[in-house]
């Protein structure tokens, strides 16, 4: 009737569950908190139920418990209340509950054997420990008795029985000699769980005096003695006649001789057993069998697998281990000994029980006047376990009574508490393999609103990040939290924020403009209490130049850079892992601000180096891969197979690439035989290949080696192959490159490349050498030869052709026929010189020569040419010898003709012509003469300007270095140039070529004047030389000038010269901006405006005429040109520089009178006639005018 009337309760009872969970106030782990709440007890430390206590030391009894006030303690020996006030050996330590019972000073630990319960109580209830046993642990002796010897025969099974006494806890066993050495374990002798020694069957080697059993009780530290046991194994044969006459059938296990036996079943016995093993524990099932041969012990669960990671098989898989059982492993376990005779099994039925444990432990439970909750207690076990309450330790069938209380089974609901309703309830499970014992209180406050994070705190956050905000409260009822950015700031609310139910504010994605004040505000209905904390956003870190990945050669030298961007207020430290381990502890590695480096670089380098930036907010990394590459490895393990007369097999295995893929291998060889310690290159294959068919010659002792080759460079080469000697054969080839040719005029010298060693394909080299007269009906001469590469054949006709051939042979025969080459024995001088020469003249510089060509027959050899001799006898201008340079042309092959270059004009020649053959030259033809026109001459060798007056100057000058042809005149052209550098009138004369002076009159004063001068012949005007001159100012106005005011003292003169000065500067800087940009200026236009057509430049080289260009203006000065002191440039010079105008009209003048320097000398167009520029005045000549 109860179960049936509790059933209604359940839905109330889910509602006030849920209501509880909502409602139930979670106490901060605050410690100025926790001192100043009341709160029941709570058991922190005790001892454990089953407490095993050394009888030689004092016994300590936990109990620890906390509580607000403090609680006080009392213990129940029994279950009757334990007065530790009457008893000296007891005392209690202050401020705590545990036990101390003075063993040491005479008292007996069996004395306090007994049950213990421990009980801290303070004004808001009392909690209990559990039943602590207290059992002093016991190690007894061994009982005394007689241990007959066991005398067994060969084969037979053997039990030795250990039975240690009784001890608390039990005793650990083991065998060991009378040495203190274990005795040797093995399928077929093992230990059994419960200590004995069992021998499946025993043999000659286990006699022995000394089994002795060992029990070690580890809490009190002792070790006890069994007294040895004798073991003698007796064998049929080595048994005394006598000795069996005198001994029953009986004495003897049987007097048969051994025979191999099925397995039987030592332990456990028959057929089937039962195993209860408490869930949680270890479970141990064991079969131990007797035969022989030793039988093998095979484990098997019925309708199931052995769990898997929980089972392991010990003792020689005699021992079933299963951890952690659960009623799930519950079930038939089957043990299978099997030997070649047969096999026994044996099934343990294994039922897995369960002492209680905990589905739902009651928690504690803080509530607010007037509020529900729920304490639960929910436990299972096998058998199902029984649930019983206390409250403050007492049945709370019989506790005071509680209106807001209700027992509901596992469940107590409590309504509308008040704070009377503080207590302490225990939850008691058990059944009959155990018991479980839970204190959980109820602690009723009213509290107003306490908010525990420190106030100001300074949160600092990267941005971008979440940034968590604490506001730990309590108070009861449970408050209210509100937050709020800014002194006067509304209360936050929205998606941008997250509210968590401790009080965190959580901003999931914070940002610069996050950064502020924030208030939490906590209120319930007894109080209101708020509190400030700051919040700091700070810009992230970041790798800005990431370490990358390398390739380096071994022994190199490879860096790694890690530059980083952080927050100036943060401090970031940089930390170097190889392989996400610290770098090793190497000089080598030098670790820089912002790069790590690593010098003469090993292969144990390679690997991922990563860079980590810490700062206290956050922590940033990159990685790289580091691989060392290096020439490979050289092959190993050469191999020749198949080997046959001309070919071979040869097999290798790679050496280590280093990290570079092997691209090709080289195969290289020694003739040991004809040139041993020399390597030869055979062939080269694939890097993917490592086989090769090599081609082999006769008569050759090979070895072969083989060289790696990848991108870095070549391996050392392998170690040799073994020696591999081919057969001898006759010869496969002749001597290449065989010739014919005579060293004199009756002789031929017959040569040829002899064969290489292993190209002779065997012993005995030697060569027959054959010739005969070409287009002679003649039979071949022949003759054998040592192993040379020269014959001479003496007494020939000379320059006659001969058919040769050269082939070897060895001592097993000839090479194939070898193919016949054109050879002529030796050459001689030729014997005639060619006839009808004719020189035909082009022009004053350039002739061409005709001549016959030389029979054939005369010319003795091979004809290679002619050549020219040509000489210059004199020039007819100057009618002087001088020393004769003959200079030599040749003309290859059967050429009739040619071209003589580079004459000189007007002048007298000779020349001849001879053949060339290969011996040398013939005679000469007969000298033929001939002349030279006229061509214009040189430039005039100097030009000078003296003795300038107010209107006159003298010129003077040279005569051309090279007249070529006879002068007939000097043309001489001049014009004056104003202060702007435009040119005026231009006039000319033409001067008498015996003259070398001439003085100029009527000219202005003060004038600068550009002459033009050069000298004719009858071909026309060669090249001409310009100066420069000045004549001087009147002294009349010169003494005017200097009676007038100097007005550049004036300050209103000085204020203009600055404003000019500043406009030319800025005029200047226009001026250079527009050439660089490639402008052409006025004075350029001035100069083309103003070029001669006429007079057209000479090409110096060869005389003739070309184009001016104004390319010309760039070369450099001739010899005799000067430019003027004053550094006054001739128009043409200008090349687009305002500053070579940059100085006026002012002369310089030495102490004779002649103008200091002259004007440049180069080569350049005569201006035009007239004044009819409007070029724009220089604006450095604009100042100059002023001044």
């Amino acid at each position: 009737m109860m179960k049936k009337k509790s059933i209604p309760a359940s839905k109330p009872f889910l509602i006030l569950f849920l209501c509880q969970m909502i409602s139930a106030l979670d106490v901060p782990l605050d410690s100025k908190l926790l001192e100043e709440l009341s709160q029941p007890p709570t058991i922190t430390h005790q001892s454990p139920k089953d407490y095993i206590v050394d009888p030689r030391e004092n016994i300590v009894i936990q109990c620890e418990a906390k509580g607000k006030p403090p609680p006080s303690f009392s213990w129940t020996r029994n279950g009757t209340h334990f007065d530790i006030d009457k008893d000296a050996q007891v005392t209690m330590k202050p401020n705590s509950g545990t036990l101390v019972i003075n063993i040491m000073n005479g008292g007996k630990a069996e004395a306090y054997e007994g049950v213990y319960q421990c009980t801290a109580r303070n004004e808001r209830g009392a909690a209990i420990s559990n039943n602590i046993v207290i059992r002093p642990s016991r190690s007894p002796l061994w009982t005394k008795e007689k241990l007959e010897p066991h005398q067994v025969r060969e084969g037979d099974s053997l039990v030795l029985h250990c039975r240690p006494p009784v001890g608390l806890p039990p005793p650990i066993i083991f065998w060991m000699d009378n040495a203190f050495q274990r005795l040797p374990q093995s399928e077929r002798v093992s230990q059994g769980l419960n200590g004995d020694l069992y021998f499946s069957n025993v043999q000659p080697e286990d006699t022995r005096e000394d089994y002795i059993c060992y029990a070690r009780f580890n809490h009190t530290q002792t070790i006890q003695q069994k007294q040895p046991i004798s073991v003698k194994v007796f064998s049929l044969d080595s048994l005394n006649d006598t000795i069996a006459a005198n001994l029953s059938d009986t004495d003897i296990y049987g007097a048969k001789p051994v025979t191999e036996r099925q397995p039987v079943l030592l332990t456990p016995t028959g057929s089937t057993s039962t195993k209860v093993e408490l869930r949680g524990n270890v479970l141990l099932l064991e079969c131990i069998a007797a035969g022989l041969p030793t039988p093998v012990i095979r484990w098997i669960k019925e309708g199931g697998e052995l769990p898997a990671n929980r089972t392991f098989f010990e003792n020689f898989k005699k021992t079933l281990k299963i951890i952690d059982v659960s009623e799930a492993d519950s079930g038939n376990y089957k043990c299978i000994a099997r030997n070649t005779l047969g096999s026994v099994h044996h099934v343990i039925s294994v039922t897995v029980k369960a002492a209680p444990y905990w589905i739902t432990a009651p928690r504690n439970l803080v509530l607010s006047p007037g509020e529900d909750g729920t304490l639960i207690c929910r436990a299972n076990g096998n058998p199902k376990p029984s649930i019983s309450w206390l409250a403050n330790g007492v049945p709370i069938a019989i506790a005071p009574e509680d209106p807001s209380r209700k027992v509901d089974g596992d469940t107590i609901i409590f309504s509308h508490v008040q704070e009377r309703s503080s207590a302490v309830y225990q939850c008691n499970a058990s059944n009959e393999y155990g018991y479980l014992l839970a204190n959980a209180f109820v602690n009723v406050l009213a509290e107003p609103p306490r908010i525990l994070t420190p106030a100001n705190k300074l949160y600092q956050v990267i941005a971008d990040s979440p940034a968590l905000l604490d506001c730990a409260y309590f108070g009861s009822p449970k408050p209210e939290i509100e937050w709020f950015k800014g002194v006067k700031g509304s209360i936050l609310r929205g998606n941008e924020y997250v509210f968590h139910d401790n009080g965190t504010l959580e901003i999931p994605v914070a940002q610069k403009d996050s950064t502020g004040t924030y208030t939490c505000v906590a209120r319930n209905e007894l109080g209101k209490i708020q509190n400030e904390v700051h919040l700091e956003i700070k810009d992230p870190t970041m790798i800005i130049k990431q370490p990358e990945y390398k390739v380096v050669q071994r022994y190199g030298q490879v860096s790694f850079e890690c530059i980083i961007k952080h927050d100036s207020t943060l401090l970031p430290t940089v930390i170097w892992l190889k392989d996400n381990d610290e770098l090793p502890d190497d000089e080598r590695f030098l670790v820089g601000k912002d790069n790590l480096t690593i010098m003469n670089v090993t292969d144990k380098d390679d690997g991922t180096y990563t860079c980590i930036v810490n700062t206290t907010l956050d922590s940033v990394s990159a990685s790289a891969v580091l691989t060392v590459v290096a020439r490979p490895n050289p092959p190993f393990d050469l191999e020749l197979t198949g080997q046959l007369e001309r070919s071979i097999e040869l097999s290798w295995i790679p050496g280590d690439e280093n990290n570079s893929p092997i691209t090709h291998f080289v195969i290289e060889y020694e003739d040991g035989l004809h040139e041993p310690g020399v390597w030869h290159y055979q062939t080269e294959v694939p890097g993917t290949q490592t086989t090769v068919q090599l081609k082999l010659s006769p008569y050759v002792n090979y070895s072969f080696r083989v060289v790696a080759v990848n991108k870095i460079g070549r391996s050392q080469p392998s170690e040799p192959s073994e020696q591999y000697l081919t057969k001898s054969a006759s010869p496969d080839e002749n001597p290449a490159n065989v010739q014919g040719i005579g060293s004199e005029p009756d002789n031929l010298v017959i040569t040829w490349e002899s064969l290489k060693g292993f190209q002779s394909n065997g012993p005995g080299l030697q060569y027959k050498v054959s010739w005969r007269q070409k287009d002679v009906d003649d039979e071949w001469t022949s003759v054998i030869v040592a192993n040379v590469s020269k014959y001479i054949v003496s007494g020939t006709p000379t320059f006659v052709p001969y058919e040769i051939k050269v082939q070897a042979l060895n001592d097993l025969g000839y090479a194939p026929e070898p193919s016949e080459v054109i050879g002529h024995s030796g050459e001689d001088l030729p014997m005639v010189a060619p006839g009808n020469v004719q020189v035909h003249v082009i022009n004053s510089t350039l002739a061409k020569v005709h001549w016959d060509p030389v029979p054939l027959k005369t010319v003795r050899g091979h004809l290679q040419g002619y050549k020219v001799y040509y000489w210059k006898v004199q020039s007819l201008s100057r009618r002087s010898r001088r020393h004769v340079e003959k200079k030599i042309l040749t003309f290859r092959g059967n050429k009739t003709f040619g071209m003589l270059p580079g004459l000189e004009p007007y002048s007298s020649y000779k020349l001849n012509v001879r053949v060339v053959n290969g011996k040398g030259e013939g005679p000469a033809s007969p000298d033929k003469v001939f002349k030279t026109p006229e061509g214009v001459p040189s430039s005039p060798s100097y030009l000078k300007i003296t003795n300038p007056t107010l209107d006159s100057l003298t010129l003077e000058w040279g005569s051309p270095t090279h007249p070529n042809g006879v002068l007939t005149s000097y043309i001489l052209k001049f014009q004056p140039i104003n202060n702007t550098h435009e040119l005026g009138p231009l006039v000319e004369i033409r001067i008498p070529a015996n003259e070398s002076s001439l003085i100029l009159k009527n000219l202005n004063y003060s004038t600068r004047y550009k002459f033009y001068f050069n000298a004719q012949t009858s071909v026309g005007s060669g090249s001409q030389i310009t100066e420069e001159a000045v004549t001087i100012m009147d002294e009349g106005k010169m003494a005017m000038a200097s009676r007038q005011v100097d007005i550049a003292t004036q300050g209103w003169f000085i204020g203009l010269m600055c404003a000019v000065a500043l406009l030319i500067l800025i005029l200047l800087i226009v001026c250079f901006i527009r050439r660089n940009k490639g402008g052409k200026y006025p004075v350029k236009e001035k100069e083309d405006a103003h070029a001669d057509p006429e007079i057209q430049p000479m090409k110096e080289d060869d005389g003739t005429f070309g184009e001016y260009s104004d390319a010309e203006d760039h070369k450099p000065l001739k010899k005799g040109s000067r430019t003027p002191s004053d550094r006054t440039v001739k128009k043409e010079d200008s090349d687009d520089s305002l500053v070579d105008y940059g100085e006026g009209v002012n002369g310089q003048f030495n102490e004779d009178g002649s103008f200091i320097g002259q004007y440049s000398g180069k080569k350049e167009k005569e201006p035009a006639e007239g004044n009819e520029s409007s070029e724009a005045p220089s604006p450095v000549n604009a100042m100059n005018s002023f001044v």
